[in-house]
């Protein structure tokens, strides 16, 4: 294990393990567009990463995973994260996890294994003995885990680019008119390229959107203004609905 600073490069295939784990405390970092032969989960205590890909946004909210398969490339954006963890795995040597990114809702059992990873020397064989045993839990937890909705497909159309840094992302009638498309090309295009109507597309940005904001402090009236919900209790029915749990709930140690 190292502990590392925002400034500090680490380059996990360069050390021969196939279990490594690196911990941090970052006001701030920008990892920019990087991959890696070893696949990574990623995960902090407190506060939220951007993780962006090529064709979509992931929001990895506190106290969640992000799984990064190898050689697939990806930034990390990360804002007052807290116990900031992230864990490699050499897949040819521990198959069977997904070829794709995911975000898992992580029981009490898989964080605590993850951390014991995360905070192990470099040297730690994870062939045998009890090193194994936790591996094997680790792994076992992961495949089981709930998959979470904080990954958002990003149209590849170059006259909807722009929404990927938008603050705020527009009903489709006001799209319509940025965009120089109709509402019938743009619902079109939203199917094709993200599997989503726009709407849908629209309702996961803001639910997205509505993490970042909890993950940073903001009350529930800040943010239903801020996303344009009529009233405090029709964002809390709207994030109930998209992840099944209350803001409160779903995110209870704010600061």
């Amino acid at each position: 294990m190292a502990w590392l600073s925002a400034q500090d490069e680490f380059d996990p295939d360069a050390i021969d393990n196939s279990v490594l784990g690196i911990a941090a405390e970052l006001a701030q970092h920008d990892s920019g567009p990087h991959w890696h032969h070893m696949g990574q989960l990623l995960f902090s205590q407190r506060g939220c990463m951007r993780i962006t890909l090529n064709e979509s946004i992931c929001l990895l909210p506190p106290a969640r995973i992000a799984w990064i398969p190898p050689k697939v490339v990806h930034r990390v954006q990360v804002t007052g994260v807290a116990g900031y963890r992230s864990v490699y795995l050499d897949t040819r040597r521990h198959p069977g996890l997904s070829p794709q990114l995911e975000v898992l809702s992580a029981s009490s059992l898989l964080r605590e294994v993850l951390e014991r990873i995360a905070l192990a020397d470099f040297a730690t064989r994870w062939e045998s003995g009890p090193s194994a045993n936790i591996l094997a839990v680790c792994l076992d937890e992961i495949r089981h885990a709930q998959r979470e909705l904080t990954l958002l497909p990003l149209p590849k159309d170059r006259r909807l680019r722009q929404l990927a840094g938008m603050k705020e992302v527009p009903p489709l009638n006001e799209l319509a008119r940025y965009s120089g498309a109709s509402e019938k090309t743009i619902s079109r295009i939203f199917r094709k390229e993200t599997g989503l109507s726009y709407q849908q597309w629209r309702q996961q940005w803001r639910l997205i959107t509505a993490i970042e904001l909890l993950a940073e402090g903001y009350g529930l009236s800040d943010i239903a203004g801020k996303l344009e919900f009529s009233s405090d209790s029709a964002f809390s029915t709207f994030f109930k609905n998209m992840t099944g749990s209350s803001p409160r709930a779903y995110m209870p140690n704010r600061r």
